[in-house]
């Protein structure tokens, strides 16, 4: 048995086309241009390339993009006066920090002064009480594709017994409320619990979502199950070579180990190519429902 290997790739494209028209439909009808603002503090090379994607990714999309570098050693009230103009433009209706941030700030001061409705990365603890409690709200990005995936995947999820493996408020709990709201059965289990492999052998759709590259074995996946691989994690390659300063050559995989899941699963999402592609498709998303709930008019369906 092979999986069926679920293509992000081409699931965000087809969700950002629809933006696309979502938001030419928005400028013609409300004369309303949707605005994401993505500021990045210091020099991290991951970060630079996500923020890169990010702003082209809103411009593909009829999006205004705003761009905003800061030096590694800005103090956290230099930044926090930042995000506080930000939410005060009215040209801007989404705000993103790349996180991670520089020690010197605190992650959660940041998520806390991040307007509530310009929070597209839903981490606010407004919208994240709002999600728990079944209301509308900005939901993060990466919980949000992985569930649309399953969901392209599988049609219906109800009853379908679901195992999230990590619990952060990123990934984890957000992540399980979704598919609670979609009638699964959900199960959170991570590091510590006890007998992992025996609690992922019972889930129809595996989340994992843990940080710990190749953890999932294959024969901890229950046949025909659908698996959504959220990790991503740099291990070496000894067999790609090395690189010009002699260091071993590097690769991306999941928290899943994927040659051997891939016979077990029924479906199951590649790393690089699976969840990621998603997280982008799912921001332009959440700007465009930030917008319209800004302006007052009716939300764009996509």
């Amino acid at each position: 048995m092979t999986a069926h290997i679920i293509d992000g790739k081409a699931i965000a494209a087809e969700l950002r086309g629809r933006i696309g028209l979502a938001v030419t439909e928005l400028q013609n009808t409300h004369n309303l241009t949707p605005g994401l603002a993505v500021v990045l503090v210091g020099e991290d090379a991951a970060s630079q390339v996500y923020v890169r994607n990010k702003g082209i990714a809103t411009k593909q999309a009829g999006m205004a993009s705003f761009e905003f570098r800061l030096p590694a050693d800005t103090p956290q009230e230099t930044l926090l006066d930042k995000v506080r103009s930000l939410n005060d433009d009215p040209d801007v209706h989404g705000i993103l920090v790349q996180f991670p941030v520089p020690e010197q700030i605190s992650q959660q001061v940041v998520v806390d002064t991040i307007r509530p409705d310009k929070d597209v990365d839903g981490l606010h603890p407004i919208n994240a009480g709002r999600l728990a409690s079944g209301l509308p709200a900005l939901t993060p990005c990466t919980p949000l594709g992985s569930v649309i995936l399953a969901k392209q995947t599988l049609g219906d999820l109800t009853g379908k017994h679901a195992v999230v493996i990590g619990r952060s408020n990123l990934v984890g709990k957000p992540v399980a409320q979704l598919l609670l709201k979609e009638n699964c059965t959900v199960t959170i289990a991570h590091s510590r619990t006890q007998d992992l492999a025996s609690v992922c052998r019972s889930a129809d759709i595996l989340v994992a979502a843990v940080g710990i590259a190749e953890l999932v074995k294959g024969d901890w996946v229950k046949p025909g199950a659908c698996v959504i691989d959220v990790g991503i994690n740099r291990v070496e390659a000894p067999e790609k070579g090395v690189d010009d300063a002699g260091q071993p050559k590097t690769k991306l995989v999941g928290d899943v180990a994927f040659d051997e899941a891939v016979k077990v699963a029924g479906h199951i999402t590649p790393v690089p190519g699976g969840v990621g592609p998603m997280t982008i498709a799912c921001l332009l998303r959440n700007t465009l429902t930030a917008a319209c709930r800004q302006a007052g008019v009716p939300e764009v369906e996509v």
